[in-house]
């Protein structure tokens, strides 16, 4: 089914992301999470696509067994690093072999070693141009988009960073998946002056839950997101104090309180990036934060 069907539902939803294992040999154990996590009853699940396509034929078939094994709905990433349009073909005619519906247009990190993108020579040079061409020549799939509430690393400015986002909706994206922030009023305050440029489609928060220190640093460094001082000296003190257990359960408690404000606040529902890991989400959505409960 269409994710841009599913949000027209009124209850708040969880959605989940996955990335795909590198090493086959790991299968076995990321659908034992898969497994554990189908009981939070997802409104769809995502598969990252990796820097230049490296994962893109472990993204398909994960895409495709998670549908048809699983009877999960996919939404699967796909970049503009090293696009072409045969490519792009290529990749969106398995989707629809394997009935997924769904698809995340990104313009993506440059390859690991190289430190500017570089457009190939078609034309995918943002991902307004995969929306496009994805709503032009394959209508039956639902395209998302992502969303910067603090901007993308790269755009000048905030006003910038919108009407990039603003483009790629009227391409033809039907909503809006956020990168992680941990500060719910910059989500609010994006929503907001999204909704003021005249943006109308779902915009959906995307939480971390912190497990370890050196992971989100890590993460941050890459993705323009920032941490409330007072939060990141606490996971600082834990870790030193007590180590990486330590900081799991702070990073849980934060995370559930995030969500629990977000939807009590209005947000559509939230999307946990999982990190294949699948014990803090089903305590978040096990907790009392106002997401379905589990059957």
């Amino acid at each position: 089914m269409k994710i841009c069907e599913l949000l027209q539902h009124e209850h708040a939803f969880v959605s989940l992301e996955f990335f795909p294992p590198k090493e086959r040999e790991a299968w076995p154990g990321f659908f034992d999470v898969v497994r554990d996590l189908k009981a939070t009853h997802p409104l769809f699940v995502s598969v990252t696509y990796g820097a230049g396509g490296s994962s893109q034929t472990n993204t398909l078939e994960i895409a495709t067994r998670l549908k048809q094994e699983y009877d999960l709905e996919p939404l699967t990433h796909f970049t503009c690093v090293g696009a072409s349009e045969q490519r792009l073909r290529n990749f969106l005619d398995g989707l629809v072999a394997g009935g997924v519906k769904n698809i995340l247009a990104l313009r993506g990190d440059p390859p690991r070693g190289q430190k500017d993108f570089k457009a190939t020579d078609n034309g995918f040079a943002h991902a307004a141009d995969l929306v496009r061409f994805i709503h032009r020549h394959y209508p039956q799939f639902s395209i998302g988009v992502a969303g910067y509430p603090e901007m993308h690393p790269e755009t000048p400015d905030a006003l910038k960073d919108l009407t990039f986002l603003k483009d790629k909706l009227d391409a033809g994206a039907d909503f809006v998946v956020t990168q992680m922030f941990f500060d719910n009023d910059v989500y609010f305050d994006f929503v907001q002056r999204a909704r003021a440029m005249g943006i109308t489609q779902p915009i959906i928060p995307g939480i971390l839950p912190v497990a370890s220190l050196a992971g989100v640093k890590r993460m941050l460094a890459f993705c323009g997101a920032t941490i409330p001082q007072t939060y990141l000296q606490d996971l600082e003190h834990v870790h030193e104090r007590y180590g990486d257990a330590a900081v799991r359960g702070l990073g849980l408690g934060y995370a559930k309180n995030q969500v629990r404000d977000l939807l009590e606040r209005g947000a559509p529902g939230v999307h946990l990036y999982t990190l294949n890991k699948a014990e803090t989400c089903l305590e978040i959505v096990r907790g009392d934060v106002g997401l379905m409960q589990m059957e």
